[in-house]
């Protein structure tokens, strides 16, 4: 028996382009500052799927710590062309050096790659053509923009 075990590849499932509306200041927790950012729209596409970002049921629950990185709990539900669900849940982590980090925090326009934003992410659906997606491994690398953010979600095979 071979003790050399297979190099995961990676595969793009799909890439999200999701609007930001204005985030809820929860206030100062035990490991930061909580606030909620409603996702309010968008657009995925992929190989074997594409549709739209439902607002309503898309928010990014996240902690900024006192150095500015960013810990995301984001939730959101998509809706296929064919108008099937699709329940997402990632945690991320957003992080860099301080000046990029202001100035992401001020919403301005900051090339992804002076910083990391990367996901862990499980995808739920009842569809049966898309079953493959809630027994699928998947990470994503993410970046910021004005009033948005761009999440691109890999499967891990």
């Amino acid at each position: 028996m071979s003790t050399q075990l297979p190099e995961p590849r990676l595969t793009k499932a799909y890439r999200l382009e999701a609007t930001l509306g204005p985030a809820l200041d929860v206030g100062d927790v035990d490991r930061g500052r909580r606030g909620i950012v409603p996702l309010t729209g968008g657009t995925f596409t992929g190989t074997a799927m594409s549709g739209k970002l439902l607002p309503g049921a898309s928010a990014d629950w996240q902690i900024i710590a006192d150095d500015g990185t960013a810990f995301g709990d984001i939730r959101y539900t998509l809706e296929t062309d064919r108008g099937e669900l699709l329940y997402v849940q990632s945690r991320g982590v957003r992080h860099g050096s301080a000046e990029v980090l202001a100035g992401l925090g001020r919403g301005e326009d900051i090339d992804p790659s002076e910083y990391v934003f990367r996901t862990s992410t499980q995808i739920e659906t009842a569809a049966a053509d898309l079953d493959w997606l809630n027994k699928g491994v998947f990470i994503g690398v993410a970046g910021r923009q004005p009033g948005g953010v761009i999440y691109e979600t890999y499967l891990v095979e």
